[in-house]
């Protein structure tokens, strides 16, 4: 069985926790930030279980970047 580093981020929603997998679309959502995790890591798990091991893409010092947005 292989292994790989994934990175995420968890951040609080209301009265919920966000996970998101920084180098894969996955994300989850828990009642606490362990929750959270334990509930990304089995959608990650489940998302690569028929799928073949993927390329992983290094995120290299990411920027949180605000855009400033005008609708009607």
């Amino acid at each position: 069985m292989r292994k790989i580093d994934l990175k995420s981020v968890v951040w609080k929603e209301g009265k919920y926790y966000i996970s998101q997998c920084l180098e894969v679309d996955i994300s989850s959502f828990g009642k606490t930030k362990n929750e959270a995790l334990v509930n990304l890591q089995d959608a990650l798990e489940l998302y690569f279980e028929d799928s073949p091991f993927p390329k992983k893409i290094e995120v290299k010092n990411p920027v949180i970047a605000s855009i400033k947005l005008q609708y009607a």
